[in-house]
This record gives C-alpha cells, structure tokens and sequence, in this order.
C-alpha cells in the first residue's frame, strides 16, 4: 500500500479499531496525522500518538474531539505552541487547563482559550484586561460573556466565581 492509500484507510470512519492501532505505528507521520484524525481511534492509541516526536501528529491528537481529557492536560503542556494552541481551542478541555493556557506564553493561546465557550468566566474576565487589543475583543465575543452580558450579571458573575474559587 502506498502512503497516500494508508492515509485514506486511517482516515476511514469504518476502518477498524486494530487496523488504526498498526497503522498507527506507521514510520510516516502523515500516515500516523491521519490515524489522530480518525475520531474512532481508539483512546489508547489517542495517548500514544500524542506522545508522537512529530509535532504535526500532537496537534492533530490535541484538535480529535475524541481525546480525553487526560491527554488534553498533558498535550497543553507541549513544548510546540501549535499543539498547546489546538488543546485552548478543544471544547474538551478542562476549565482548570484553560486557565492555565490563558498564561501561556503565545498570544495565540490566549486567543483561543477567550474563544472557547467553556472557558471559565474568571479567566474570561482577567483576559478581558489583556494588553492586546484583540484578546479582548475576543472575549468579548465568547458566547458565555455575551450572555452574562446581556442579562445585566456579568460582574456578580465575576464576583461570585472569584468568592466561590470558581474557575
């Protein structure tokens, strides 16, 4: 089989769940980018790939909607910002992460993590104060923000999660 046709095969819905795993050990990465793709892939694997050298593969393993959490957690602590940048904007991060992440030393994570709709409103808040413009209209932006908002509780909110430790 050609790269090209492994690639296709490990991007395949149907394809089963022992044949991703071998695919998974392919010597190319593109091969092994596109097993993290597969959102049937099982979590096993998920966790090996994201300890993949290729940074490509990582990435792709911190944007599957299928990681866990757990993964996710380690994945924001890539040395590569590419990766981090895929774990901010994964729904499935855990808040605790996301506020980690708005600390990070790429501006573009902070972006992503003021676009998640699950970013705690805390984190929000204190991206809401950032130096760069744009990070503050994004936040601006996020879904949760604007409905607090609108309905007029936006610093009770803020207030409350701080006194509750809410993040």
């Amino acid at each position: 089989m050609t790269v090209e046709e492994r690639e296709k095969l490990a991007q395949n819905p149907s394809t089963p769940v022992k044949t991703l795993a071998e695919l998974s050990r392919d010597e190319h990465w593109e091969v092994r980018k596109s097993v993290a793709q597969n959102t049937n892939t099982p979590v096993k694997t998920l966790a090996k790939l994201g300890r993949d050298k290729h940074y490509e593969v990582r990435l792709i393993v911190a944007w599957n909607l299928s990681t866990p959490q757990e993964i996710l957690v380690k994945l924001s602590r890539d040395e590569d910002s590419y990766v981090r940048r895929n774990v901010a904007r994964n729904p499935n991060t855990p808040v605790e992460t996301l506020a980690e992440l708005s600390r990070d030393q790429d501006e573009r994570v902070h972006y992503l993590v003021a676009s998640n709709p699950n970013t705690p409103i805390e984190t929000l808040a204190e991206l809401s104060r950032d130096r760069d413009e744009w990070i503050r209209e994004t936040v601006a932006k996020n879904p949760k923000w604007k409905r607090l908002e609108e309905a007029g509780i936006l610093d009770q909110a803020i207030a409350a999660s701080k006194y509750l430790g809410i993040f």
